[in-house]
């Protein structure tokens, strides 16, 4: 059985080069396709070299085993589907080749000439290079529209970054199935143009030099230095710290140098990192619980020369024109685990941010001011937006992209979606919108739970609740069609989200597409889901949903109404393909009932656990009184109530104990 995503047929996965990645790589690719039965082969020269990968490779399915992250079948499955040989007639056949050698342009070259010859016509060659452009590693190649950098980074079975670089003579659109592939199978591609080092590894390998040319100039010691960066730049680990963990002394003295003739005088590898790299020397970086006190006015040093540094940095990738504000400013954070830099800088503030990175470039002279950051200054911040618009045949494609908290809303991704709604609303060549989310894990996992908890009288979470429904009515008010593709669950205001649209459509055989989870937190939702629920499923099965906070699988969200239908294929170019059916009357939204009944109604019996006795009292007001009045005056009553909330004991419980417990830990409601 093949994996398959639009025109990639996948049976045989093929990895060149055993060493640090591509085991990592491979791994990767076995767990995600262990019920697919692709065979995978790691090919290397050298045996040691395979057995270390193999080594590497069952070490770590073993811990997954141990720890439930993988099933008895899964891990058995994983290990027996991995080919570890020397032989490269064993890549015969295979779908994707991925090339994980060293850094060499020879011997790549020599790699891909034997690939070549080897593989047939529908064979995608993938190179995993940290530097070198496409045109160079596949530069005797005969059909290079099949050829690509996609460019992982460390560790690459979990972090979910890729750069896509296609060359000049890739095919456009076997990229843009690439991409859509890497978004299939759990990675956060970004396409970046083809330039050495292309766009995230001149800003790591930046920040290396800068943190040794600080130590050069004696700005601190190798200890102060680490943990000022960690501390400015919110780093996972600082700079020294990071080159031990990788390895990465040789590549950067390597990729410093290159960068050099390809990029800008500043690039350079500093005398004290050549030294390192021949001796095998490693950084004297803080041990595991170490207190590194740092000098106030050598802090303060430190700090501008990061921020600095860091900054400049950024603008100079964008200066380039090899990719854009929200792919750098989403790809550098998770990818290296630090702040996002176009975010920190409208933190910092645009003026201090400009400042800074002036004072470093007259300190740095070889390093030209980037003009983005001139324009930044002018334009008031960088705009960055976690919202991405694309238009496929006059339907816009609003796709909400925050891969770190699975697309989690807060009121600045809904003032962006507002904006995008408005703006293709008022764009004559649209004619609907499709909203989505990125990935295929989750469309909206809800509202940002630290916003929540912030909150402290009923006027705070009034408004709060008010505000969220203003930008989502955004939505019902649209005079233009809109459908939600649910390519994942869609919690709390994630469904609330969903149900104001005109229809909604979701990806065939989820598990969970649905859940208004507010109760087990201690308070009800704010953003519509207790008026708009009940009008578009029914009372009795939304006061149910919403009273004891349990999923709905996608099966049963077709059944109630709750979604128009579930789709086998590319859900969103149906959920195109249906806006475009709206737009024509070719099928109709479901009925919802926007003026109220004005029956009494009866609640049910629910049996609801250990929930709160209080937040379900405040639940049934909102969904009883509510459904008997117009949908405007319902919303505002939501809100009121929302507010009530705040007064009680058992919202901050509930909040508290998803803190400090998670998600799945019950909490010790006490019914006030």
């Amino acid at each position: 059985m093949a994996y398959k995503y639009k025109n990639l047929n996948i049976e045989k996965l093929s990895v060149i080069g055993a060493g640090q990645i591509g085991p990592d790589i491979c791994l990767h690719f076995a767990k995600v396709f262990w019920k697919n039965n692709v065979e995978f082969v790691i090919v290397d020269i050298s045996e040691e070299a395979l057995a270390n990968a193999k080594a590497k490779i069952e070490k770590k399915i073993s811990r997954g085993a141990e720890s439930g992250a993988f099933k008895p079948e899964m891990a058995e499955t994983m290990l027996k589907n991995i080919t570890y040989t020397s032989d490269y007639d064993a890549i015969k056949g295979s779908g994707i080749v991925m090339e994980a050698a060293t850094e060499d342009g020879k011997i790549k070259d020599i790699i891909f000439k034997q690939v070549e010859a080897l593989t047939d016509d529908s064979c995608l060659f993938l190179s995993n290079s940290s530097h070198m452009q496409p045109e160079v590693i596949f530069r005797n190649m005969e059909n290079k529209k099949r050829c690509l950098v996609t460019h992982y980074f460390f560790p690459a079975e979990r972090n979910p970054i890729v750069e896509v670089v296609p060359g000049k003579d890739t095919d456009t659109q076997i990229t843009e199935d690439l991409m859509g592939f890497y978004e299939a199978i759990g990675k956060v591609p970004i396409e970046v143009g083809s330039s050495y080092g292309y766009a995230i590894d001149p800003i790591f390998e930046g920040l290396c030099e800068l943190a040794i040319l600080c130590l050069e100039k004696g700005y601190g010691t190798v200890k102060e230095i680490d943990k000022m960066a960690q501390k400015t730049l919110r780093q996972g680990v600082g700079p020294f710290t990071a080159l031990n963990l990788t390895g990465g002394n040789p590549i950067t003295n390597h990729g410093l140098e290159e960068m050099r003739d390809t990029h800008i005088d500043w690039f350079r590898s500093p005398k004290t990192l050549q030294e390192a790299t021949e001796n095998g020397t490693m950084w004297d970086t803080a041990k595991r619980g170490e207190q590194v006190d740092v000098d106030p006015e050598k802090a303060e040093v430190l700090r501008k020369q990061f921020l600095g540094g860091y900054f400049a940095l950024c603008c100079y990738i964008i200066d380039l024109g090899i990719t854009n504000v929200n792919d750098l400013d989403m790809a550098t954070e998770i990818a290296l685990v630090i702040s996002a830099p176009f975010t920190l800088m409208n933190k910092v503030g645009i003026d201090e941010s400009h400042s800074l990175v002036k004072e470093w470039c007259e300190e740095h002279n070889e390093f030209p001011f980037p003009k983005s950051l001139d324009q930044a200054k002018a334009d008031g911040g960088w705009k960055v937006s976690r919202v991405i618009t694309k238009k496929k045949d006059n339907i816009a494609v609003l796709t909400i992209r925050r891969p770190k908290v699975l697309n989690a809303l807060n009121l600045g991704v809904l003032t962006e979606l507002k904006e995008e709604i408005v703006a293709a609303e008022n764009d004559a060549s649209v004619d609907g919108i499709v909203i989505t989310g990125f990935g295929t894990k989750a469309f909206v996992s809800g509202a940002d739970i630290n916003m929540l908890a912030a909150l402290k009288t009923p006027e705070e979470g009034y408004d709060n609740s008010h505000t969220f429904q203003g930008l989502i009515n955004t939505i019902e008010e649209c005079k233009k069609p809109t459908v939600c593709a649910l390519n994942g669950f869609a919690f709390g205001g994630g469904n609330e989200l969903a149900i104001t649209c005109t229809a909604r459509l979701a990806k065939k055989g989820l598990p969970v597409v649905a859940c208004q989870p507010e109760v087990n937190l201690g308070f009800i939702p704010g953003a519509g889901g207790t008026q708009r629920l009940p009008r578009l499923v029914g009372v009795d099965i939304a006061a149910e949903i919403l009273r004891t906070a349990r999923p709905v699988s996608g099966k049963e969200a077709a059944e109630i109404g709750l979604v128009d239908k579930e789709v086998e294929g590319d859900l969103v170019e149906e959920a195109v393909t249906f806006a475009k059916q709206l737009v024509k009357g070719e099928v109709q939204p479901r009925d919802f009932m926007k003026s109220g009944n004005g029956e009494d109604i009866m609640p049910k019996e629910i049996n609801i656990g250990h929930l709160s006795k209080k937040i379900d009292e405040i639940m049934n007001k909102a969904i009883y009184d509510g459904i008997k009045l117009p949908l405007n005056e319902a919303l505002e009553l939501e809100s009121k109530l929302f507010g009530e909330c705040i007064l009680t004991e058992d919202m901050r419980i509930g909040l508290d104990n998803f803190l400090e417990n998670g998600p799945r830990a019950k909490a010790d409601f006490k019914h006030s």
